[in-house]
């Protein structure tokens, strides 16, 4: 049976975060993930799982300063110090909200150019995986593609196997969002075949609108039925609801009830 996690950024917005916990557990869900808690208090959100009976999954590293562009630090030189901090930041929530999972967004492509990025991005995973490491911590990277996210760096499923080969570690894995790679490649199912054995975490989203399975053109029958045969990990579900947050989860309940 696949563990689906709900992603309570971009789920059950039509209340406060601190109130999607509530929301999650009483639609049936016991996993969760977010992008940033960070503007929550370690204690608060604790207090929320604990209370709603939720294990959270995963959550990105820090990403800069969203409101001015940032979204993730690691390729650029002049962050690195930045980076760093928040590697430990990262760490900081992770270890006290039990999860093992965090996903270190790579950013938009600086001004100091491709190669000068894709250095400095290697060297910042091999220090937060290492980092990671002591705290039994996956670092998740993930291709995102450049029509919701313009200039992003980590742009291309092949480009983010090299890298994961070039660090050569063992907690760097593959964070496959059906969607995004959809978007980039087409043949999402395919590829993600081709790359399972480097897969640590995987989201989903139909395309072309980012709303949820049976909204678009992936065949989730298909995408389900080989997860449930290969993969045993979570599947975030990192969708933008069509409608309300709670009705689009119908696609979940006819699979839990009896459907593909």
């Amino acid at each position: 049976m696949n563990k689906f996690a709900v992603n309570l950024t971009t789920i059950f917005t039509e209340v406060p975060f601190m109130e999607r916990f509530q929301k999650a557990r009483e639609a049936g869900f016991s996993f969760i993930e977010c992008q940033f808690p960070y503007i929550y208090s370690i204690e608060e959100i604790q207090r929320e799982l604990e209370q709603h009976q939720l294990s959270m999954v995963l959550h990105n590293l820090p990403p800069g300063n969203w409101d001015v562009g940032d979204r993730g630090i690691a390729v650029d030189a002049n962050h690195v110090t930045e980076f760093r901090q928040s590697v430990q930041t990262g760490i900081q929530y992770a270890k006290a909200l039990k999860v093992s999972r965090i996903h270190c967004m790579a950013g938009v492509t600086p001004d100091l150019g491709d190669q000068q990025a894709l250095n400095t991005y290697i060297e910042n995973i091999k220090f937060a995986a290492n980092e990671f490491a002591k705290h039994n911590i996956t670092l998740l990277m993930e291709p995102i593609n450049d029509f919701d996210m313009p200039g992003y760096f980590l742009n291309h499923l092949e480009q983010a196997t090299k890298i994961i080969d070039r660090v050569h570690l063992p907690n760097v894995k593959l964070q496959f969002d059906f969607y995004h790679i959809e978007r980039i490649h087409g043949n999402s199912l395919s590829l993600f075949k081709q790359y399972r054995e480097l897969v640590g975490h995987v989201q989903i989203a139909d395309v072309p609108g980012r709303h949820e399975p049976g909204t678009g053109k992936l065949d989730y029958q298909s995408i389900f039925q080989y997860l449930n045969d290969t993969y045993d990990g979570y599947i975030g579900l990192e969708y933008t609801p069509k409608k309300q947050s709670e009705e689009s989860f119908k696609w979940l309940f006819e699979r839990e009830n009896g459907g593909n």
